[in-house]
């Protein structure tokens, strides 16, 4: 397997192996790293129903449990997973080798998945919860961070320790966050000898447990800066740091947002682990992701390209809606970021958006980069009508505002004694809006309800208990640095946070 950059011409283009993608995060010309092929999903142990080890998810749960997800355990054998399951862990080892190549063997990924998931507080990892007939809940926010983010980064750190041990090097990481990669990341890099890491996030614009997340966390090499700006104005910042060749070598940068592949990879797995436990018989499946950097759902474009059988993935948007007017119109038009209730998705610049529009232009780097370099420019450009029918053809969208994502999160309540957080708010309720009839649908929900306290007490009148990672959270002293949005001012910053 090898990778190239979206921006890439076919005749100056470098194929780079895995453990070089790993560590370099973004291409030196700007663009983000895809595999020159996808692979067919491997042959795979039969899959247990849902139904078979897990009671049905009651539609009254008691309101006194907190867990929205409380159900009767699965029987479990000694290792902790569902007795007689092919676990999540060797799930994704089989899934990601083909992606990896020869940078790990499929026991060494094996063992890095079953070590990243043996701390999460649900054996199954990510556990489904139906909401309605058809309709189903894949809970991804069972890890140490209690956002989907942790599933993949839980695992990528650990990819990170074993190349940077491998090759006798350091890195340092700079992220980018509009709430819950920060945290992921400062988490699962937090005391790794060969790793610092900086992370950016716009200042006022997180919750404040997504910020004390970051902020509070006793390790001398992680450390959060609070930008003044939007996340999109950080995100900026990262890619220029990146860009700056010098800087980037000297101090040897890599990335974890979902402009490394790695990432996206490790996501491809909850897609198929969902559809094979809910549709064993191969029944199509569709399903509704909330989407701010397209990362997310992009992860679930790459599962239905290796032949899992999705019908659609739904696109649900807050009020930040680039993403549903492309699929609308055909035209990508950035306006500028509205606050929500929903901050993860407060985004107007997708980063990995890119990967699709190198897809829609048929592997063209050079049309690829012209595409966005209008886009840069004027803040719109327009699909070509082909290219809106192809898109159009594997996804769908739509959005809701402030006031419909609290009706869905009261409403879920009301009908079931369920918390959900208002992202996930988000997707259920445009998954309603845009389901067919007799369509089976699963909806992530990508963020514990009780990292969001507020806006759940305005939806249903009472918060949460939060769990007593989030609790103890609020007692920390907080360490955090302000910086004003400038390359120069971050740079710095970067130097002296790195380690000798």
């Amino acid at each position: 397997m090898r990778y190239v950059s979206t921006r890439s011409a076919p005749q100056r283009r470098q194929r780079l192996a895995f453990d070089d993608v790993l560590l370099a995060g973004l291409a030196p010309d700007g663009g983000l790293y895809v595999p020159e092929r996808v692979p067919e999903l491997p042959e795979l142990p039969a899959a247990l129903p849902v139904s078979s080890e897990l009671p049905e998810a009651p539609h009254g749960q008691s309101e006194a449990l907190f867990e929205p997800s409380e159900l009767p355990a699965a029987p479990q054998d000694a290792s902790g997973r569902a007795a007689g399951m092919f676990g999540y862990a060797e799930l994704a080892a089989r899934l990601m080798a083909p992606y990896v190549g020869e940078a790990l063997t499929v026991d060494e990924l094996t063992a890095m998945a079953r070590d990243a998931y043996c701390g999460f507080a649900r054996p199954e990892v990510c556990p489904l919860v139906e909401l309605a007939e058809d309709h189903w809940l894949l809970e991804l926010f069972h890890g140490p961070t209690f956002a989907f983010k942790d599933i993949a980064l839980q695992v990528v750190a650990r990819m990170f320790d074993h190349e940077l041990q491998r090759r006798g090097e350091r890195a340092m990481i700079v992220a980018a966050t509009s709430g819950d990669t920060g945290s992921a990341a400062m988490e699962a890099v937090a005391g790794r000898d060969r790793l610092d890491i900086v992370v950016l996030h716009p200042a006022g614009r997180t919750s404040e447990i997504q910020r004390r997340q970051m902020t509070t966390l006793d390790a001398a090499n992680v450390h959060a800066v609070a930008l003044d700006g939007t996340f999109d104005d950080c995100q900026d910042l990262v890619k220029a740091m990146f860009a700056d060749e010098a800087f980037r070598r000297d101090m040897r940068l890599a990335a974890v947002n979902s402009i490394n592949w790695a990432r996206v990879a490790a996501q491809i797995v909850y897609y198929v682990w969902a559809a094979r436990r809910l549709a064993a018989d191969g029944r199509p499946v569709t399903f509704c992701v909330p989407t701010g950097n397209f990362g997310n759902v992009l992860a679930g474009h790459y599962a239905q390209r290796m032949g899992l059988a999705i019908d659609r993935l739904i696109v649900a948007s807050n009020s930040n809606d680039i993403l549903s007017r492309l699929l609308e119109t055909g035209e990508l038009v950035a306006h500028d970021v509205k606050p929500t209730l929903s901050p993860s998705m407060d985004i107007q610049i997708s980063s990995n958006l890119e990967r699709l529009l190198f897809e829609l232009c048929d592997s063209d780097g050079a049309a690829t980069a012209a595409l966005l370099q209008q886009f840069r420019a004027c803040r719109r450009v327009k699909l070509s009508p082909s290219q809106h029918r192809r898109i159009r053809e594997r996804f769908a969208g739509e959005r809701l505002d402030d006031a419909e994502t609290l009706e869905v999160m009261r409403r879920v309540h009301a009908e079931s004694r369920m918390f959900i957080d208002p992202h996930t708010a988000v997707g259920v309720g445009v998954a309603e809006r845009c389901r067919r009839p007799g369509e089976l649908v699963v909806s992530l929900a990508t963020a514990h309800p009780a990292k969001f306290p507020e806006a759940v007490a305005l939806a249903t009148g009472r918060a949460p208990d939060p769990p007593a990672a989030l609790a103890d959270a609020a007692e920390r002293p907080e360490r955090c640095t302000s910086l004003p949005n400038d390359v120069s001012a971050v740079k710095a910053f970067v130097r002296s946070a790195r380690r000798s």
